[in-house]
């Protein structure tokens, strides 16, 4: 049987991960006047859902959500770590726009990304690996 207090858990964990870097970015473009490069942007668009998404699966105990988040997680963190690399090879600059030089202590923006795309993918990867053992 389905132990569903630790599954929501693991989403309700997600959510807020998702959440919190929806708001981080908000802030950072509409409080601080940042301007989104071009990659900043395409992250954003593979973060924004996964707010909804969360919620809607920790409301509703829907521990299969991981299918639909876990391609997010890979197309979002592959692309903060594509930016962050171009930060360290280009010396602290981004080829798209500049955000990547803006640190934000102690790390910079599309750090900040990655790290929440990962945790998100090890929530969800935890919820897929959780889910496929209590089927068996």
């Amino acid at each position: 049987m389905l132990s569903l207090p630790r599954s929501r858990s693991l989403l309700a964990a997600a959510a807020i991960v998702a959440t919190v870097a929806t708001a981080g970015s908000l802030t950072y473009s509409l409080g601080l006047g940042l301007t989104p490069c071009e990659l900043c942007w395409y992250q954003r668009i593979l973060m924004y859902p996964l707010v909804a998404v969360l919620a809607y699966a920790y409301y509703t105990a829907d521990t299969g959500i991981y299918r639909l988040v876990l391609p997010f997680c890979v197309g979002g963190a592959a692309l903060a770590a594509y930016q962050s690399y171009l930060q360290v090879v280009a010396g602290g600059t981004c080829t798209f726009g500049g955000c990547a030089a803006v640190y934000i202590r102690p790390v910079t923006i599309p750090n900040q990304s990655l790290i929440a795309f990962c945790l998100i993918g090890l929530c969800t990867l935890g919820l897929a690996v959780r889910t496929r053992r209590d089927r068996t």
